[in-house]
């Protein structure tokens, strides 16, 4: 590649349908990390069967309904919209360096280790499943993709899907063929540590148990790479443009997405827990798609009211620190270092969990745009600003 990339055409405005899909993936992930904070022995309960949905079909309660949709709707779909807005993010980082003339990667590869650190330090202090040290690993090889062709990416795009596709389905198929077992429960040392141990405690714990905790990103490498691209293509294709070529796309998205995605993804929840993998991490990004386009459309034809416009993209224009935000007011209010919500009765029911997740989501929404008012970026925005910007020299 030349020293310096071509200069490209695109537009330097915000797109305001960018700002709105990334605060639904941000409040739409706490739709599922909610139920880790609630579970006993919160985040070591997720790799010890303490995060099954109840079955609404055995069991047609209320409680059960409300908790199997709320799940269903979230469970996977917000992490891969998250997932491929990241994937956005870096190709118009990408077009802002061609129009300024500079190398690729240039300074990307700091702003990568920043963003590693960030969730470092969020994964030791606060949430063992962060996802920015993955996205930080996957944006570096995505980086370098860039500066390749369109052949080479398309290939490189569809072999990390193909291959994490054929790592889901042969874990599919083990699961399946091993007999059924003793259901699996919480560790009871791990529910004490996080309904009644200190805080050094669980940092601690997440540390002894840094590799197993770390599993999600090694696993998904294959899924995040595939989404990444597919991010980039989506915005190289006007999907997010106020144009009649990004509203047909859109269009074909919520028809696919949605399509195929809601009764894929339904047949995977009712196969139980040996399709959990597939239904998590191979039908769930197809929903995400159809996420995209669903949004998209009623932005266009004005269906969300000006005030919930307003609420995601202030959220959105503060990912980061609302990501970190909302997992660090759900660590005070669940554990036992703070309120100790979840040491609650095992039927305590559902409801509460629904709660939490919106009165967290409302303080994060009235939080972000009211330091908006203010401050142009986000605090962890801000940050990572000032320690990544290039210095300029005082005139002589």
């Amino acid at each position: 590649m030349a020293d310096t990339l071509a200069p490209v055409v695109r537009t330097t405005t915000r797109l305001p349908l960018l700002d709105v899909l990334r605060g639904a993936a941000i409040l739409g992930t706490l739709m599922t990390n909610v139920w880790i904070f609630a579970s006993p022995g919160s985040e070591w309960s997720v790799l010890q069967g303490g995060m099954k949905v109840p079955d609404a079909l055995a069991d047609p309660s209320a409680a059960n309904i409300a908790e199997t949709v709320f799940r269903f709707l979230a469970d996977g779909k917000f992490l891969a919209l998250l997932t491929v807005l990241f994937g956005v993010g870096l190709a118009i980082q990408f077009d802002s360096a061609a129009r300024r003339g500079e190398p690729w990667p240039g300074r990307y590869p700091k702003r990568a280790a920043f963003l590693f650190v960030e969730g470092t330090v969020h994964f030791v202090l606060v949430f063992a499943w962060d996802v920015l040290m993955g996205y930080a690993v996957t944006a570096l090889l995505v980086a370098w993709l860039l500066a390749r062709s369109e052949k080479v990416r398309r290939v490189a795009m569809w072999t990390a899907g193909g291959l994490h596709l054929a790592l889901i389905g042969l874990l599919t198929l083990d699961a399946m063929a091993r007999p059924d077992g003793t259901p699996k429960t919480p560790d009871p040392a791990a529910v004490d540590l996080y309904a009644h141990g200190s805080w050094p405690a669980q940092v601690a714990f997440r540390l002894e148990h840094f590799l197993i905790l770390r599993i999600e990103p090694v696993f998904s490498f294959g899924l995040l790479v595939f989404l990444f691209l597919l991010g980039v293509r989506l915005h190289r294709a006007g999907a997010f443009t106020a144009t009649a070529d990004g509203r047909r796309i859109r269009n074909r998205l919520a028809a696919w997405g949605l399509g195929l995605g809601l009764p894929l993804n339904a047949a995977a929840t009712l196969g139980g827990g040996d399709f959990f993998l597939l239904g998590r991490y191979g039908a769930a990004p197809l929903l995400a798609l159809g996420y995209i386009g669903l949004v998209g459309i009623a932005l266009d034809r004005l269906w969300i009211p000006a005030a919930a416009t307003r609420a995601l993209g202030s959220v959105g224009r503060t990912a980061l620190s609302c990501y970190v935000a909302q997992n660090l007011l759900c660590m005070l209010l669940c554990y036992g270092i703070g309120l100790g919500l979840a040491d609650r009765p095992a039927d305590s029911g559902p409801w509460w969990v629904m709660g939490l997740w919106a009165g967290v989501s409302l303080v994060l929404a009235a939080g972000s745009w009211l330091w908006l008012r203010r401050f142009d970026r986000g605090p962890l925005e801000a940050l990572q600003h000032a320690v990544l910007s290039p210095r300029r020299r005082s005139p002589a």
